[in-house]
């Protein structure tokens, strides 16, 4: 009797081929996912349109729900997770990341600088 080489390797749960019988399970991580998502929206939404949360705080707490919601489309769209296959994708992500950061920011000191060095309008109009 001849045995395979996959029979002697010990089935990992999360790994299903299309068409296994994990479908169930995917769905219901799609589905927490988008309700969960949906939910983080609609609380954002109406921290926007009441005064539940005082007016200068409001800013940091639709930031906290956009981070939170970036956090569950990374967890349940992408799959995105601390498994060890998943060291390439976070190393790509944390540099897409710092690379935005990079932009965003020195587009911002650079504008700040401009800003500081620029001549008064009154001096460039000819008044």
């Amino acid at each position: 009797m001849t045995s395979s080489p996959d029979d002697a390797l010990p089935r990992d749960e999360d790994d299903a081929a299309p068409g296994d019988s994990q479908v169930a399970k995917g769905i219901t991580s799609y589905l927490t996912g988008l309700g969960l998502a949906v939910l983080l929206t609609v609380c954002s939404f109406w921290l926007a349109g009441t005064d539940f949360i005082y007016g200068p705080g409001l800013p940091v707490a639709l930031a906290v729900l956009a981070i939170a919601q970036i956090g569950i489309h990374l967890v349940f769209f992408l799959h995105l997770t601390t498994a060890p296959d998943n060291t390439n994708n976070v190393m790509a992500l944390a540099f897409g990341v710092f690379i935005v950061f990079l932009v965003v920011g020195g587009s911002v000191w650079i504008m700040d600088h401009l800003n500081g060095n620029m001549m008064p309008m009154e001096h460039g109009m000819g008044m």
